[in-house]
Formats: C-alpha cells, structure tokens, sequence
C-alpha cells in the first residue's frame, strides 16, 4: 500500500479507538505514533518528533505557570469575584462571567493555560453551589475556543495564519486584529450557551469531585474550641518584652490569658532566638479584656480584626495556616507527652489543641505540665504554622493529614504568599509572548523557571503540576501533521479542493475549507490541522485569483471551531473527567456553535478582509 493509504488507515483506525473508548487515549496516541513508524511512512525521529515539538514544551509549562497561579491564590481570588459578582442564585450570571474571564484569560495566555488555570476553580464554585460541574465546564472550555481568536496569543493557530500571510506577500495580522472575528465569536457563543446549554448538556458530575474547603478554617476553630479569644499581639519597639526572653513573660496578673506562641517577625515560625525582637508576634488565648489590658500594658498592638478576637483570622491567613492531623495506629509518638502551645520537634509548627474521641483535651493555663496528656492511636491534633511548613513536615508517617494543606490554601487563601510574584511573572510571560521576543516555548520556560527559582513552587510539585495525559496525548498525535504531508495527502487533498470549488466563486471556498478544516479539527489537533490546511488554502486563493487573507483568517476561526470530540483539543479532554463527560456529549452542545463558526467564518470574515 502507499503511504497516503496507511496514512488514512491509522486516522481511520485510531478514530475509531477514541470513539470506542476502552483503551487508554494516550496509549492510542503512542500507538498512533508507533503505527506511522512500522508502515514506513515516517522514520522513527519522524515519528517521535513530537513529544520534542516546541508547542508541546510550550503546553507543559504552561501547566507549570498555570499552578503557580493556582498555589498562591491568584485563581482562588478569580473564583471569588466570579461568585461575588454572579451570586449564588444567579446560573445565567455566573455562566457569563466564568466565559468572559475563561476568553480574556485565553487571550493572554492561550486556550490551555487558561482553562487549567480556571479549572480546578470552576469545580470548586460547582461544588460550593451544589451544581453539576458538566454545566460549567463545557461552556468554559467553549468558551476559551472563541476567545483564542481575540488577540494573536490565544492559539498558536493565529500565529501560523499570521506568519502565512507575511509569506503570502498580504501581510501578517496585528495583535488585536484577531479580536474582529473573535469578538462576535464569543458574544454568539455565550448567547448559544445561556439559551441551550442546560438543555443539550448532561446532569453530571466527575468520578471524584474535590471538597470544598472555603470555610475549612472556620470550621476547624469552632471544632476546636478557637473561635473566639484567640489573638495576635505584635511587639512594638518602645515594649519592654524588647530583648526579653520568652520564658520571663508573665501572665499572672491577667488571669484567664494564656501565651499559645511567640513567632518570628520574619518567618512567622516560632521563635528560635533567646531574646523578643521589636515585630516578633505573641499568640494569646483568653479573655478580650485581659488581652487588651496585656497588650496596653506591655505595649503591644492588634490588628483590627485581631483584637476581636478571631481565632480563624489570627490563625489562619496568607502566611500560616492550620492542620488537622491523626495518630497513626503505630505511630512513634504514642506515649508521648504534649500539650496545647507546645512547639513540635522540628521547631516550626505549633500544636494549639488536643482531641480524643472528639472531645477537647483542655490545658491548664500557666502550667502546661498538668495539662499535658500521653498520646494515644486515634487522637488529633491540630497544628498551626506557615503553609511551607506544614507542606514539609506532614509528610511524616506517624500521623495522617486530614486535608491536604497544599489544597486546603489553594482554594481558602485569596492572594496568599507568593500571589504578587506570580502575577508579575505571568504579566512577564505575555509581554514575551506579545512581543516576540523569544519564541513562545522558551517565555514559557522562562516563566515556568521563575514560579520555581521564586520559591513559589517546588520542582517535585512542577512536575506533579504537569498533566502529563495531555502532554503525551498532543506529543505523540503530532507527527500525523508531519506524514500528512510527507505522504503527499495534503497536495492530494489541495488539488481535490481546487477541482471541487471550480468557478463557484470565493464564499464557496471558504465553505469548503471550513467544513474540510473542522472536520479534521475533530479528529487532529487543530494546531496539526492548521499546518495541513494553511498551505492547502493559500494555494487554492492564489489559484482563484483573490486575496488569501480572508481565507487565512476563516482558517483559524475553523481551526477554533474544535467542538464536536473530547479529543479534538488538549482542553477539551481536560474537562472531560471533572466534568463526567461520555464521548459522545461534545457534539450536542458543539454541533450549534459549530453552526455560528460557520456563518462568521464565510459570511462575516469577507466583510472585514476583502477578497
């Protein structure tokens, strides 16, 4: 057989497997791969060329930065004005807002850091309202797919349009002008999505759903018995506990006030030095007034909604927060000794409170020694500390975290440590990107490096940020793009277009090129699909005597038009687990958006781009 018949015969093949959807999609995908290699119609490099491609680095640092957002709050503060400004009752509001930050996020920094950005937040705010996240989600991605075309960065579809026209001697297209297109693309497809979306999708919710953890702080206070009387008292420099030490502090004279803490003015851990400096800070527990009287007479301060005494706003806020942890049945630390305020082996973590069988074990205050209890298998602890140290030291195997502190942050921590610097590295990532600098792949290193080297992240927890499934899914379906065109199909199918729009005119051109473009949009990506059909298209304009703007534009809205299969874009397999779609659930909502496509790309780009 020739190549262009083992090339149709592995899209064929490999179509069918996504549909039928038993195996694996990335082992479908490497088998794509490893299909191209065995026919003989690529070499082996040919063939694994992909998983090397600069879009595909591009992708998985885009996840990188994308977490980075995740981790310091950024995207738990989006989810939080999408909630404050929809409200809780509001579906069509909330819909609105969600598509408009997805396509203006999208625009920024393209269709797949967008939505793995905003992902785990629109689950969240599904979970919070208690509604299907397959309501949410499809929209989202959709609607990311028309807001790639509202700025050259949105895809790297735009690019290769734009790059085509500067070889066709037309012309590049400038950074906005994508916007002309993308503009009504976006408004007909969140209209299209608020009237039919809740009918043409599924009620549905993913296999696993997250836990809502937007008032776990509050509730482990009031478990605990810390929801009021808990303050933070900072040493002002003209206070005699300047150079004190923290064993001469004395509570005495204000009976019912207890010292839980002394912490770093710098690290906010407990205290390592000998002597109190002027901006360390004293945890206390007790009585309002007694706190004031402590403070006005040691000359401490308050913040003010400190000194009301809030237990989850003194302990739980963007520098420390709190754990909840378990003694483990063969736990080392059964048959030890603690007590509430003491601070654990490790010096940077501080147990504030002690239960057994769901009942508060109570110190005695001035005298931790008789309120201090033996540790027994099932008791829990609750322990305070910066999110760096709790990130670090719970992974010990004696005892069992409860929440993972890491989650617990990301959504209960609005613009927690580390938020401003990952905000100016992504703002550095789009000027790159913007600009052209560097090539996309290497801002997108950049950026990735900088969320590591600015200790936003760890490099194990950058590489648990990847999802390596989509990755290795666009890698390996790559090089289809490549045999297309080695095998000659691509030529083959430029002339069958040129012959089957004969003198029909140019609209009966981009009609064609449309349906050919989305068609193999669904199966491809659409970055593939792009490089199959930019030359296809130029060729077929210059053929017909008219300008190959127009034409290269109708390209990219086609090539966005990725509806129809969860396999048709990286995004759209990225929703399809949290969002409990089925393979066939894309079409439904897909196919009348699709529609919409269709009318803006031959009807509506023409008037702005003339033949």
């Amino acid at each position: 057989m020739s190549p262009i018949t083992y090339t149709g015969l592995i899209i064929v093949v490999a179509v069918v497997l996504f549909v039928w959807n038993r195996l694996p999609v990335v082992f479908v995908a490497i088998a794509v791969a490893l299909a191209l290699w065995a026919t003989g119609v690529l070499s082996l490099g040919q063939s694994l060329a992909g998983f090397g491609d600069p879009a595909v680095i591009f992708i998985a640092s885009l996840f990188v930065v994308s977490a980075g957002l995740d981790m310091t709050g950024v995207t738990a503060w989006a989810g939080q004005l999408l909630i404050r400004g929809a409200g809780e009752e509001s579906r069509v509001r909330l819909l609105v807002l969600t598509m408009l930050l997805v396509a203006l996020l999208t625009a920024l920094i393209s269709v797949n850091g967008a939505v793995a950005a905003l992902l785990p937040v629109v689950v969240v705010i599904a979970v919070r309202l208690k509604w299907h996240s397959s309501q949410l989600l499809m929209p989202m991605v959709f609607a990311a797919h028309a807001g790639s075309l509202l700025a050259l960065t949105g895809t790297p579809v735009n690019v290769l349009v734009s790059e085509a026209g500067i070889d066709a001697g037309v012309g590049g297209f400038g950074f906005f002008e994508f916007a002309l297109a993308g503009i009504p693309l976006l408004a007909g497809s969140i209209i299209i999505m608020v009237l039919f979306g809740r009918f043409l999708l599924p009620q549905r919710n993913g296999a696993t759903m997250p836990a809502d953890f937007s008032r776990h702080a509050k509730t482990l206070v009031e478990q605990y018995g810390l929801a009021s009387g808990v303050f933070q008292a900072r040493v002002r420099p003209t206070s005699s506990l300047v150079g004190a030490a923290r064993s001469t502090i004395d509570l005495s004279a204000f009976p019912g006030l207890e010292l839980m803490a002394v912490q770093d003015k710098d690290t906010s851990t407990p205290l390592r030095r000998d002597q109190l400096e002027a901006g360390d800070t004293l945890l206390l527990r007790g009585d309002a007034r007694q706190a004031a009287d402590f403070a006005l007479r040691m000359h401490l301060s308050f913040r003010d909604e400190q000194a009301a005494g809030s237990g989850e706003d003194a302990l739980f806020n963007a520098r420390s927060g709190l754990a909840e942890v378990l003694v483990s049945p063969r736990s080392a630390l059964i048959g030890q000794s603690i007590f509430p305020g003491m601070v654990t082996e490790s010096g940077d973590l501080i147990i504030l409170a002690v239960q057994r069988g769901g009942e508060q074990i109570a110190p005695v205050p001035g005298a931790h020694e008789k309120g201090s209890v033996a540790l027994q298998a099932g008791d829990s602890l609750l322990l305070q500390g910066t999110w760096k140290a709790l990130d670090l030291r719970l992974a010990d195997p004696d005892v069992l975290v409860v929440d993972s502190p890491e989650l617990v942050r990301r959504q209960a921590v609005p613009l927690g440590m580390g938020a401003r610097q990952a905000i100016i590295i992504l703002l550095g990532m789009v000027f790159l990107l913007a600009t052209g600098l560097v090539p996309p792949a290497v801002a997108g290193l950049l950026a990735a490096g900088a969320i590591v080297l600015s200790g936003i992240m760890r490099v194990d927890q950058a590489y648990r940020a990847i999802d390596w499934t989509t990755v290795i899914l666009v890698g390996a379906m790559m090089p289809l793009s490549t045999a297309m065109m080695e095998s000659g199909a691509a030529a083959m199918l430029a002339d069958w277009l040129v012959y089957l729009v004969g003198g029909a005119g140019p609209l009966a051109l981009l009609a064609l090129l449309f349906v050919v473009t989305a068609v193999m949009g669904q199966l491809i990506s659409n970055t593939a699909t792009a490089l199959i059909m930019i030359p296809v298209a130029v060729a077929a304009a210059t053929g017909m005597g008219v300008s190959p703007r127009p034409v290269l534009m109708s390209i990219a809205v086609a090539a966005a038009g990725a509806f129809l299969t969860p396999i048709a874009t990286p995004t759209n397999l990225m929703v399809m687990s949290p969002g409990g779609y089925q393979f066939g659930d894309y079409w439904k909502l897909g196919l009348p958006l699709l529609i919409w496509f269709f009318i803006i790309s031959v009807f509506y780009v023409p008037l702005i781009w003339r033949f």
